[in-house]
């Protein structure tokens, strides 16, 4: 029954990705392109821990006196991971990128799931007093911030999902593959998480009442079915399949796309920066 499973989940991925060559359109394509941005912020403005509930978590804010938004990196990643987008962002936001558990300066207390996670980034969102923030994630980071929503629908504005997953099972199979052979040779909790979570059902995902974008690239490790799976479940969602792009080319690799993919996306939205400090995201 296992084998069925997985020859009729490739067998979907496979035509997913085929439908997505002649119908580009059905899957909204994009293109993000880079010309006449502002310039980067020169350096994060805060570099500091919070101490919550079982994590002591480190995190950098590059910004200030504008919107908040939560810029969460993926597995295995740290705060510099996104060092580039987060520099970006800050023209139009406050930009917070903490660190996860087990991940980078932040402390290790054992245990990692995602719904743990998706718990520290509520707390630091207490902590810090932050007030209903876009919350944007890449990979590990995508899966915390649907989470997060998910988990506790009051806290975030809006959710940018950058190449999340809905199952193990939905990755292309080279993906996992290379993780279990790295984890045969170095065992980590890190791989661990990646081989077993998530599984984020129809009836979790309708719990998310925020606005969201989900996003992965044409030649992303997870199929544009699932990409498709996820929008289609959470309500208030939009979706985008990003023309050329990988896994990580338009979010660690090059922050002038995760800016212009973040920009573009929350100025539909049709809030201004003075409205939104005033009022939850709409």
């Amino acid at each position: 029954m296992n084998v069925l499973l997985s020859f009729l989940m490739l067998f979907g991925g496979l035509a997913s990705q085929a439908d997505f060559l002649v119908h580009p359109a059905k899957y909204n394509a994009k293109t993000l392109r880079t010309s006449d941005l502002p310039a980067p912020a020169a350096q994060a403005e805060t570099d500091d821990y919070v101490q919550l509930s079982e994590v002591r978590m480190h995190y950098k804010v590059y910004g200030k006196d504008k919107p908040p938004l939560l810029l969460i990196h993926g597995n295995g990643g740290n705060a510099d991971s996104l060092r580039e987008a987060a520099a970006y962002l800050a023209n139009d936001y406050t930009v917070y990128v903490p660190e996860s558990r087990c991940h980078g300066s932040s402390s290790d207390p054992g245990e990692i799931t995602y719904h743990l996670m998706a718990k520290d980034l509520k707390e630091f969102i207490d902590a810090l007093a932050i007030q209903k923030p876009v919350v944007m994630g890449h990979s590990d980071g995508a899966i915390n911030a649907i989470t997060l929503a998910a988990d506790y629908p009051d806290v975030p504005g809006a959710i940018i999902a950058c190449g999340a997953n809905s199952h193990p099972k939905m990755f292309k199979p080279y993906f996992p593959l290379g993780v279990a052979i790295r984890n045969l040779f170095h065992h980590d909790k890190l791989n661990d998480l990646m081989l077993t979570l998530p599984d984020l059902t129809p009836e979790y995902l309708a719990q998310i009442t925020c606005p969201a974008y989900i996003v992965s690239g044409q030649f992303d490790i997870l199929w544009v079915s699932d990409t498709v799976y996820l929008a289609s479940h959470i309500p208030s969602s939009e979706m985008a399949i990003l023309t050329g792009e990988t896994h990580s080319s338009y979010m660690s690799q090059n922050g002038k796309k995760a800016y212009v993919l973040a920009h573009e996306w929350l100025q539909t939205k049709a809030v201004s920066r003075t409205a939104y400090r005033k009022t939850p995201y709409m």
